[in-house]
């Protein structure tokens, strides 16, 4: 009886361990997984505004209101204002006193072959017909002119005849009289800037477009400056592009006013205002830059004309000064012959006369117009223009 007994008990605990093991692990089937443990995390850094440093924030002391200066009003705000743009340097021309001497040396350079020519020709021991041919072939290719060369053969053959012996110096002293002779030592060479009876005086500038016109008027400028003048310009070559932008700075250069008008407008209206402006501001001297475009054009020359009637309504011009270019030789005549009957040519003004030009033209321009050269331009330098001085310029043209 106890052993059945006892069977039961351990049947009993046998079952029981059993429904224990199967609950258990039902209940370790249905169970979730525990969740992931949170990880810790850090508030992104606040981005950057402007202003902020680049660095993390550090502690610093705090001024109230109270502890900060403000200002009391009473210093005055400055205000910077833009720059003001300079004006160009004034500058101080040359005196022109002399000028020509001090550029003899230029001069001669390009010139002696005339003077050389000459003084080799007349060296010779014998002087037969063939020697005084080539003598006239040496004047005429320096551009002296037919009636001028055949004038100072005469004259040389008949001083030669009479001297006899011939020496260097004597041969260069005959030379430079008969020269002087034909250059002409007793007319009056002065740019005419001053009348008598009223201010200012008038000078029109007239040539060919290239001859160096407009650059001969700005050089002008600088002689009547330097000789204690004051100028107007007055841009009237208003057919050519540029023409009054590079007069204007000719003029600003030595502080010269410039009178321009619109590009293609009329020329005998900015030369009427230019005398008006001249006669108010009270200056000396007035320039006037014309046209020079296609000097054979009917239409150009009679617009010149007008320009001069024009002016002469404020007064009479007292200067018309023609422009050429020395390298154009006998070419040149035929302008000035042009320009003159258009306008009474007063005096005439040699440009480039230190390139290829040959001296002779000064004698052949002066006969054929019955005018003197005034000026003489000999080099690009703003103060390459010079008073004509016969002599220092025959001396040139022998050499020492």
């Amino acid at each position: 009886m106890e052993t059945v007994i006892l069977a039961v008990v351990i049947a009993v605990v046998v079952l029981g361990a059993l429904g224990g093991l199967v609950v258990g692990s039902r209940r370790k089937k249905s169970l979730p997984p525990p969740p992931p443990a949170a990880p810790d995390i850090t508030a992104p850094p606040a981005e950057p505004h402007v202003g902020d440093e680049a660095e993390t924030p550090r502690d610093e002391p705090r001024r109230t209101i109270e502890e900060v200066d403000l200002p009391d009003g009473s210093a005055p705000v400055v205000v910077e204002e833009p720059p003001v743009p300079e004006a160009p340097a004034i500058e101080i021309p040359e005196p022109t006193a002399g000028r020509l001497v001090r550029l003899r040396a230029r001069l001669s350079r390009s010139q002696n072959a005339l003077g050389k020519g000459l003084l080799t020709l007349l060296s010779r021991e014998h002087l037969d017909e063939e020697t005084w041919e080539e003598v006239e072939d040496t004047l005429l290719t320096a551009d002296v002119g037919v009636q001028p060369t055949t004038e100072l053969v005469d004259r040389l053959r008949e001083r030669v005849k009479v001297l006899g012996t011939r020496t260097p110096d004597e041969l260069r002293g005959l030379l430079r009289e008969e020269l002087l002779k034909l250059v002409g030592t007793d007319v009056d060479r002065a740019v005419q800037t001053e009348p008598e009876d009223r201010k200012p005086g008038i000078v029109m500038v007239v040539g060919v477009n290239g001859t160096g016109k407009t650059t001969t008027t700005g050089k002008l400028a600088r002689v009547l400056v330097a000789d204690g003048r004051t100028v107007v310009l007055g841009a009237a070559d208003t057919f050519r592009a540029a023409a009054a932008d590079q007069l204007q700075t000719w003029g600003e250069r030595v502080g010269a006013h410039t009178v321009r008008g619109p590009e293609a407008g009329d020329p005998a209206s900015v030369a009427f205002d230019a005398v008006k402006e001249g006669k108010e501001m009270g200056v000396d001297v007035v320039l006037i830059d014309t046209a020079g475009r296609l000097h054979t054009k009917t239409g150009l020359m009679d617009e010149l004309g007008k320009v001069k009637r024009v002016v002469e309504k404020h007064a009479p011009l007292d200067e018309v000064l023609l422009v050429l270019d020395a390298t154009t030789g006998q070419n040149g005549l035929v302008q000035a012959r042009v320009f003159a009957e258009v306008v009474d040519i007063t005096g005439i003004v040699l440009t480039k006369l230190d390139g290829t030009a040959k001296g002779g033209i000064v004698i052949a321009v002066q006969r054929e117009l019955g005018v003197p050269v005034k000026l003489i331009g000999l080099g690009e330098g703003a103060d390459d223009l010079a008073p004509f001085e016969p002599e220092a310029f025959v001396d040139a043209l022998i050499g020492e």
